[in-house]
């Protein structure tokens, strides 16, 4: 849930990215750190097996300023193995907003069916209206799974605050406006911001 601290004017916010195992999570935080290098206040936290699969969460904090408040944003990936799939709740509690990486290779289809219907699961009905981006992963690679398939697999029109884009992670395309889309879905659906002297200064936060 975001806090407002409206003493020290700081925006607290969080975002999960969210999806199947090796969907790119981690490839997707990874260059979002190095993208926003001078915005991070950490250095880049990936909790990850001797495999290099995320065991528990990767973790950033993310810094952005206007001339009265400051963004402060901490960015989660949930474990995509199934076998630490009891810490995903741990890892969603409170979000802002999802970030869910479909792996579009096509045979990973079911599998991202079934992590959308997880989260589902989790989030029961907060899950319609809780700020959602569904971003298509590793368009470089076929044959790739039909994006309208899926959505009606998951029934995506009944959401509300989605929006969908592409991405192919590895090289950092799409990334960033894919985040970007995400900060501005919480920034105006929100209602903690709506007061007026809060509702301007959201505006201006350079993200």
């Amino acid at each position: 849930m975001m806090i407002i601290n409206n003493v020290e004017a700081t925006i607290h916010s969080k975002i999960v990215y969210a999806g199947p195992a090796l969907s790119g999570k981690t490839t997707t935080m990874k260059f979002l750190s190095e993208y926003y290098r001078e915005k991070v206040m950490n250095e880049f936290l990936s909790i990850e097996t001797t495999s290099g699969r995320t065991l528990y969460f990767d973790y950033l904090l993310l810094f952005f300023k206007n001339r009265r408040y400051s963004l402060k944003t901490h960015v989660y990936s949930t474990t995509g193995q199934d076998f630490y799939a009891i810490t995903r709740p741990d890892t969603i509690r409170n979000l802002d907003g999802i970030i869910f990486i479909v792996d579009s290779v096509k045979d990973a289809f079911m599998r991202n069916v079934v992590s959308w219907r997880e989260l589902e699961h989790y989030l029961n009905k907060d899950f319609l209206f809780i700020p959602k981006v569904i971003v298509f992963n590793k368009q470089d690679l076929s044959p790739k799974i039909e994006k309208n398939s899926f959505l009606a697999a998951i029934n995506a029109s009944k959401y509300y605050n989605l929006e969908i884009t592409e991405s192919v992670a590895i090289d950092g395309e799409g990334v960033i406006p894919s985040f970007r889309t995400m900060l501005k879905l919480i920034l105006e659906n929100n209602t903690l911001l709506n007061p007026p002297i809060l509702e301007q200064e959201k505006k201006n936060i350079v993200i």
